[in-house]
């Protein structure tokens, strides 16, 4: 889905610092992003550098045949490992999505962070082995960062990359040759998983989850070719493989759920970074349906109306991919159903998202997952029927974001789970 941005007469009259803001937003995305650009522009370094790296990434354009990116920080480019000893343990953070939303980072911050990442890339078949896409792997199950030695074709070009799936990255260049300088360090809980090929991928991303291994880690080792059996392990564009590990732990995690007993009434709310997330659950067998909501003149919706799109799954779960809200659909899934097991419970799940003009900037599915995770670990509200939970939400989405009643009835009018709740006939009720 392409970002529709400010035409360029308003941007040529804001320039990103009018008050009013011509296109409605709380500050300009064009402006944002070439502020932080400009930060690194000078910091870039020449063809050959020294760094740690945090983290892998996997292109998924002109696939089987994909670019793979070592991501390395600017910060400890030419300047060599003195730069690198300054900052000490502090790499890990350019690929954090779980501790950005813990320490609250702001939009800026994480721009700031992450357009300072070079991307050295080099061009290889998703089933090709050859030292460079064997020191990806290394990186990709490294549980700190891993010592480089750079060297690439040119200087690395000055842009930022960004989009609605991954987190942004910095300037890119074609990397020559690459060398790893330090012993990567590698949990042994994850070098025994990574040995096993006759592990298939589902139940290694499951293994390390259950062993304590946050998504963002487990979606990194599979898109570098780390998991699955033997034969058929290969690249995961980055773009898939973080939603191929929300839904397969996912879905791990809700065939516990559909065991537990049912929950209460409550409703959940919160947000991070202009995505807010009112979670209603319902006393009923596990379904789970998502409601995407554009609030006018926020991102992918410059109208002055209210947009929406929906993807429903029943008790069975789904058999195709959700279109609609694509990967925020199973980013958002994975917290709610850890909620629900937590507290061993199940529930049909409202899960209504509002997409304010304060996500200026598109930073990735995992904002999706850290703002659902927010709003379940939020004090929930709790209701004696499911009419008193629908006028709170009502109320709420009212006062918070200006949805009114009909634009909530049309919501409503549209939800699979309402209607199930509401003309669905139990069998319990044949037997009483």
């Amino acid at each position: 889905m392409q970002i529709i941005m400010p035409n360029t007469r308003d941007c040529i009259a804001c320039k990103g610092n009018s008050p009013q803001k011509y296109c409605g937003k709380s500050f300009c995305p064009i402006f944002a992003k070439a502020e932080s650009m400009f930060k690194i522009k000078s910091k870039v370094p020449g063809k050959d550098f020294f760094g740690e790296s945090p983290a892998p990434f996997i292109g998924r354009y002109g696939y089987p045949f994909v670019n793979v990116g070592i991501l390395n920080p600017i910060l400890t480019g030419d300047n060599g490992k003195k730069n690198g000893k300054e900052i000490g343990n502090e790499i890990w953070k350019y690929d954090a999505p779980r501790h950005w939303a813990d320490t609250s980072y702001s939009i800026n911050e994480i721009m700031d962070l992450r357009s300072s990442l070079i991307n050295s890339r080099f061009r290889a078949g998703v089933m090709e082995t050859n030292k460079l896409v064997g020191i990806s792997k290394e990186i990709g199950m490294a549980s700190k960062p891993v010592e480089v030695e750079i060297n690439l074709k040119e200087k690395p070009n000055f842009r930022l990359n960004n989009d609605a799936y991954m987190a942004p990255t910095g300037p890119n260049a074609k990397l020559i040759k690459a060398r790893i300088t330090s012993n990567p360090k590698i949990d042994t809980r994850v070098d025994r998983i990574v040995s096993d090929t006759d592990l298939k991928s589902a139940e290694a991303m499951i293994m390390l989850y259950k062993k304590g291994f946050d998504e963002n880690f487990i979606s990194r080792i599979l898109s570098v070719g780390n998991l699955g059996i033997g034969s058929n392990r290969k690249l995961v564009p980055t773009r898939w493989s973080i939603t191929a590990s929300d839904d397969h732990i996912g879905k791990s995690i809700i065939e516990r759920v559909k065991n537990h007993n049912h929950s209460n009434y409550l409703a959940y709310f919160s947000g991070y970074l202009g995505n807010y997330y009112l979670v209603l659950m319902f006393p009923d067998a596990w379904s789970y349906e998502l409601f995407e909501t554009y609030m006018p003149n926020a991102s992918w919706n410059q109208s002055d109306e209210l947009r929406y799109t929906t993807d429903y799954e029943s008790f069975s779960g789904r058999k195709q991919y959700a279109y609609n809200c694509a990967g925020g659909y199973y980013a958002a899934r994975l917290p709610i159903a850890e909620k629900l097991d937590s507290n061993k419970r199940q529930a049909s799940v409202l899960a209504i998202r509002v997409i304010t003009g304060e996500y200026t900037v598109p930073l990735g599915v995992w904002v999706c997952r850290e703002a659902a995770r927010k709003a379940v670990e939020s004090r929930p509200i709790e209701f004696s029927s499911r009419d008193l939970m629908l006028i709170y939400a009502k109320n709420l989405l009212n006062k918070k974001f200006g949805i009114d009643e009909k634009n909530f009835n049309k919501l409503m009018k549209n939800s699979r789970i309402i209607e199930n709740l509401t003309n669905q006939v139990k069998i319990t009720k044949f037997m009483s």
